[in-house]
């Protein structure tokens, strides 16, 4: 990772993008391993984490972990998400968090060195060379392991580092449950006799 310890360093991640990433390569991010990952290699001002949530639902699968983050030291930053019906009518959800993000990490620009993009939307070119302008070092956090690459060629190039998701996953990758062991409860619990004596 290129990241000098004296940087104030902001984490950026764009919910959506990432949890797709994820599922594309197939791994699980331990999100309070990445906060440590990210404390122990620089100074950590925030961490941000911008997704979109379905308001109607009864329970969205995603509501546990905004949860967690909220708790456990990432700002969460949601909107409601819009449902609409396509030309086909299909329904759809719409739920673009890129103006929150992009509008935050150039607000916040005048009080950090470093800002790692976890996204590999090329929509955020602009955002990254308009904070390079104002003296900015970004690594983005996406993937190339996957057949068809899930970061924007033009956002890689603009950069100035970039960093595999799949490399980060080894530090930062949820330890999988241990297997659960069945025990036969059906064994015959006869003592056993060694001496003819049940000793």
């Amino acid at each position: 990772m290129s990241i000098d310890p004296r940087e104030k360093v902001v984490l950026f991640i764009d919910g959506a993008n990432l949890y797709a990433t994820s599922k594309a390569i197939g791994i699980d991010i331990d999100y309070r391993r990445l906060l440590l990952e990210f404390q122990a290699k620089s100074y950590l001002l925030r961490a941000y984490y911008y997704t979109a949530l379905v308001e109607d639902q009864e329970y969205s699968s995603i509501r546990p972990l905004i949860d967690w983050l909220d708790y456990n030291g990432f700002t969460v930053v949601t909107k409601p998400a819009k449902e609409f019906t396509d030309a086909s009518g299909r329904r759809k959800i719409k739920g673009n968090m890129d103006i929150e993000l992009t509008v935050d990490a150039l607000e916040m620009s005048a009080f950090y060195d470093h800002l790692v993009l976890f996204s590999g939307d090329g929509d955020f070119t602009a955002l990254v060379a308009s904070l390079q302008r104002r003296g900015k070092r970004v690594t983005v956090v996406s993937t190339l392991t996957t057949s068809t690459p899930m970061i924007a060629d033009d956002l890689r190039r603009q950069a100035d580092f970039f960093l595999d998701i799949a490399e980060l996953v080894k530090t930062v990758g949820r330890t999988p449950a241990p297997e659960r062991v069945h025990v036969d409860r059906s064994v015959d619990r006869t003592p056993v006799t060694v001496d003819g004596k049940g000793h």
